[in-house]
């Protein structure tokens, strides 16, 4: 058994210390990864026993060519390690990166963290004014999501779009969802509000995270 999780960890050093990742807005030239980011996800889900909302290949191929997905880009092997996709809802009042998936063999290397932030800050630009957020049962995309400046919220504040909702029949959890009449489920709900006001110990946090910051840059240039 020691010598197994020697080797594991030894793969996993191997691997974090000769990839090349680059997290990448999609466009044509990743189409030829779209159905096998579908047969991934839906073999996530299987392993996971928890929810997810089946996309179609046509979907991925979509939001492919539009550039409104994100691939992470293995630049040695030329091929996909992780993947989300955008989904606007109400007129783009609500935005949505869904769909995160990491690859196995790439996982422990902060993958899923690079491509949330991708995702994030590319949507930030291209919809200033919505609102983002997600549904999840998976802690450690909570975790990301917290510290992007998500929060837990009810459903009722989420996007009312019926579209979005109908996404959920895919889902192994629909009946619950169905159950508590759409006001709750498995999934934790998670909204950024560009418009809400920070209270004062958020402000401090950011304050103080700024001004470390500024301590790392100086001390930088200090050593050039």
């Amino acid at each position: 058994m020691k010598q197994v999780k020697k080797a594991m960890n030894y793969n996993a050093k191997f691997i974090k210390d000769h990839i090349d990742i680059d997290i990448q807005v999609a466009d044509d030239k990743h189409l030829i990864f779209a159905k096998y980011i579908c047969d991934a996800m839906k073999e996530s889900a299987k392993a996971r026993g928890t929810g997810i909302a089946e996309r179609s290949i046509d979907y991925l191929e979509r939001k492919i060519s539009s550039q409104m997905a994100f691939v992470a880009m293995d630049l040695k092997l030329n091929t996909w390690a992780g993947f989300c996709y955008i989904e606007t809802w109400d007129h783009g009042k609500y935005v949505a990166n869904s769909g995160l998936i990491v690859l196995p063999h790439y996982r422990g290397l902060s993958l899923a963290t690079r491509i949330k932030e991708k995702a994030f800050n590319y949507t930030r630009q291209k919809f200033p004014n919505a609102k983002l957020f997600g549904l999840t049962t998976n802690p450690g995309v909570m975790s990301i999501n917290s510290d992007l400046g998500y929060r837990p919220t009810n459903f009722s504040a989420l996007t009312g779009d019926k579209l979005f909702w109908d996404g959920c029949k895919t889902c192994v959890n629909h009946n619950i969802l169905v159950s508590k009449n759409f006001k709750d489920c498995l999934c934790t709900g998670m909204l950024f509000d560009p418009h809400r006001k920070k209270s004062r110990l958020e402000n401090e946090i950011l304050k103080s995270k700024n001004q470390n910051n500024e301590n790392t840059s100086l001390e930088g240039a200090s050593h050039g």
